[in-house]
């Protein structure tokens, strides 16, 4: 009989990285780097939700500012120039940046956004990673949501800081590693289904196929996340 578990990986290799691909594997023209800077002011929002779509790259996002978002973005490719938006309505903003015509490439490419957001309302974060490396500094945001579909690369999300509610976060993961910081002063709730790759889980217990913090009881905020492995390996950690 013959093994399927293996083609299954190559499968799902070969799928993530038609994903961060886009249409192809081939090079892009480079020419000079270019650096941008963005800003937009926060208006009546209230609360906001915010989408970040980059197919390959390097990606930072934080808190930083009293506005909506500050933001550095260097980029050698003209078509990756990120396209921005932002609009409010009533008290609710919603912020989009993306990187367009996110084809495959290989070499001297430069794609790095550094994101700083408010850090007062309440906000939705939303991230569709390609590939490449992203860091995202999410514990000191005002967070009311969290959902992040990886391609491949290393991704580090860092929850740690003083939620003001109960907030979920949805992980789908792809190829490469994932590392997830968690808040030692929440409780935590984290139900996990393992893809080709591994998920573990440090200073938290399962019980009944759920992991959780076993000091939680008592705490007035919880995080609860949902995550589903790829290929690649993911470690929360608190």
């Amino acid at each position: 009989m013959i093994d399927r578990r293996p083609i299954v990986c190559w499968l799902a290799v070969v799928g993530a990285a038609a994903l961060l691909g886009g249409c192809g594997f081939g090079s892009v023209a480079t020419g000079e780097t270019r650096n941008d800077a963005l800003s937009f002011d926060l208006g009546t929002a209230k609360s906001a939700h915010v989408e970040l779509r980059m197919g390959s790259g390097e990606l930072r996002v934080s808190r930083g500012t009293q506005k909506m978002m500050e933001g550095t973005f260097a980029y050698n490719v003209a078509d990756w120039k990120p396209v921005v938006d932002y609009r409010v309505s009533g008290t609710t903003g919603n912020l989009n940046i993306a990187q367009p015509n996110a084809g495959g490439s290989f070499g001297h490419t430069v794609n790095k956004w550094d994101v700083r957001l408010n850090g007062e309302v309440a906000l939705e974060v939303t991230a569709n990673l390609g590939a490449g490396e992203a860091h995202l500094e999410l514990g000191h945001l005002n967070l009311s949501r969290v959902e992040m579909n990886i391609g491949a690369g290393k991704v580090t999300m860092d929850l740690r800081g003083e939620p003001k509610r109960d907030y979920d976060v949805q992980i789908r993961g792809g190829v490469g590693e994932t590392v997830v910081y968690l808040p030692k002063d929440a409780g935590i709730s984290a139900k996990a289904a393992k893809g080709i790759g591994d998920i573990s889980a440090e200073g938290l217990e399962q019980r009944d196929g759920v992991w959780i913090n076993p000091d939680g009881g008592g705490t007035p905020v919880t995080v609860r996340l949902d995550v589903k492995g790829g290929v690649g390996a993911i470690r929360l950690m608190r």
